[in-house]
C-alpha cells in the first residue's frame, strides 16, 4: 500500500465578501481536489489541541501522527534539525526572523521575504557582536538562535505574523531575567542592523531592509520515536519549509530536496509532484507540504490564495492521481494543516476539510472538496493525530 498525503498550508479560510461570501476553495478551479473529494470519504479534522497556538508546527506534528501534548517542545527545535544543528541537553532553540520595524511597529513579519544569501551576512554581524549564544543561518527571512540555558523556556514569546501592524513595546518577551536578557538581544539587533550594508542595498532596490530579529516559538530537542518504528512505514518529505524538515528528521522520514521549493509564492509546483511522484518509488508514505497558500492568507491576498490552491491542484495533485493507479494499492489524503482566512491575516484553530480516497475507502457523493462540503462527510469531526491510525488501519 501507498500512502500519500497532500498538505496545503493554511489553505482553509472564511467567506468572503468579495467572493459572493464563498471561500477561496470554494470558488478556486479545482477538479483534482473535487475528484477526492466525490471518490472518497470526508470530514472535519481537528489539527490544533484546545489551548494550543495554531501553527504549522503543532498542526503537521498532529497530521503526522503524533500528540502535540505529549511531543511538542517549540518550533524552534525543529528548525535546529532542519539545518543540522546539533542541540545540547541544556541548548533552548529559538525561531530568528528578520523583521522591519517603522516608528516602532511591525511591518513586515520576514523583511520583504529577504533572501538567504542576505540573511547569512546579517546572520555573521549577529555573531560578531552578541558573545551569548549562537545564530545560525536557515532560510530566507526564517533562522535560528541557540541559548546556553534550560532557564530560557520560561520566556514568553509571540509569533511576529501575529502582530503585523502593532507596536513593538507591545509584545517584547516577557517573564523573568532571561526575558530580559533576550529582550535587549531584539532591542540591540535593531541598532546593529540599521545601517548594515546590506540593508542600504535593499533600500536601493526598494525593498525593506530586515532592520531587527524577533526570537520567539523556543523550545529542547524533542524525544519521539520514528515514524517507520511507529507504523512500520518508511516515509519521506517533499517541503521547502524548514520546520517540516525538522519534523521529518526526528520522526527519521527522508527529506527530499526538491530544487525550487521555495516555501513561497514562486514555489516550484510542478517540480514537487515529479518529485512526489518519484518518491513513491521506494517509500511506503510520502508527506507533501506546500506553504503558498499560507503566505497568500498571511498578505491578505485573495488572487494569489486561490492562485495557489489552482497550481496544487493542477500540478502536484492531478499528476499523483494519474500515477497513483499504477500502483497495487493506495490511499491519499488531502487537507490543510490549519485556516489562514484572508480577513485574519494569520492561523485560527477552525477545524479544517480532509478527504481520503483510495482502496476500500466509502464514497461520500459529494461533489466539491471545501470547508462547508466536508461538514456533510461521512468522517465527521476527528483530531489529526488519530489520522494516520484511521488511514493505515481502516
Amino acid at each position: 500500500m501507498k500512502y500519500v498525503i497532500l498538505i496545503g498550508d493554511g489553505m482553509a479560510d472564511h467567506p468572503l465578501p468579495e467572493l459572493g461570501e464563498k471561500t477561496p476553495l470554494q470558488v478556486a478551479e479545482k477538479p483534482h481536489m473535487d475528484h477526492v473529494a466525490k471518490e472518497g470519504s470526508n470530514g472535519l479534522l481537528k489539527t490544533i489541541p484546545d489551548g494550543m497556538e495554531p501553527g504549522s508546527d503543532v498542526a503537521n506534528l498532529a497530521i503526522m501522527g503524533y500528540n502535540p501534548r505529549k511531543y511538542y517542545t517549540g518550533r524552534g527545535p525543529l528548525e535546529a534539525a532542519s539545518i543540522g544543528v546539533k542541540l545540547k541537553e541544556d541548548d533552548v532553540a529559538f525561531r530568528c526572523n528578520f523583521i522591519t520595524v517603522y516608528g516602532g511597529r511591525l511591518i513586515d513579519f520576514n523583511a520583504d521575504h529577504i533572501s538567504t544569501k542576505e540573511s547569512s551576512k546579517l546572520i555573521k554581524t549577529l555573531n560578531e557582536h552578541f558573545k551569548i549564544g549562537r545564530f545560525y543561518t536557515g532560510v530566507s527571512y526564517r533562522n535560528l538562535y541557540i541559548y546556553p540555558g534550560r532557564e530560557a523556556l520560561k520566556v514568553k514569546t509571540k509569533p511576529p505574523h501575529d502582530i503585523v501592524g502593532e507596536p513593538i513595546k507591545d509584545h517584547l518577551p516577557s517573564n523573568g531575567k532571561i526575558a530580559e536578557r533576550i529582550k535587549q538581544i531584539i532591542k540591540e539587533s535593531q541598532r546593529i542592523l540599521k545601517d548594515h550594508p546590506t540593508n542600504i542595498e535593499r533600500s536601493k532596490m526598494g525593498k525593506r531592509p530586515a532592520n531587527m530579529i524577533w526570537l520567539w516559538g523556543q523550545g529542547q530537542k524533542p524525544t519521539m520515536e520514528t515514524l517507520e518504528e511507529k507504523y512500520g512505514l518508511k516515509g519521506a518529505t517533499i517541503t521547502g519549509v524548514d520546520l517540516i524538515k525538522g519534523l521529518g528528521v526526528y520522526l527519521g522520514l527522508d527529506n527530499i530536496n526538491v530544487p525550487g521549493a521555495t516555501g513561497y509564492l514562486d514555489t516550484d509546483y510542478k517540480a514537487k509532484g515529479k518529485y512526489a511522484i518519484k518518491a513513491l518509488q521506494d517509500h511506503d508514505i510520502i508527506f507533501i507540504h506546500v506553504e503558498a497558500p499560507d503566505e497568500a492568507g498571511h498578505a491578505g491576498n485573495i488572487k494569489e490564495k486561490i492562485k495557489a490552491i489552482e497550481n496544487i491542484d493542477s500540478k502536484i495533485l492531478g499528476p499523483l492521481l494519474d500515477e497513483l493507479p499504477s500502483y497495487n494499492s493506495f490511499r491519499l489524503t488531502l487537507l490543510t494543516d490549519h485556516p489562514t482566512p484572508i480577513k485574519v491575516g494569520t492561523h485560527t484553530q477552525d477545524p479544517v476539510p480532509y478527504a481520503i480516497c483510495g482502496e476500500n475507502i466509502k464514497k461520500d457523493n459529494i461533489s466539491s472538496y471545501d470547508e462547508e462540503s466536508a461538514k456533510r462527510g461521512s468522517l465527521g469531526l476527528s483530531v489529526a493525530w488519530k489520522l494516520l491510525d484511521k488511514l493505515i488501519g481502516s
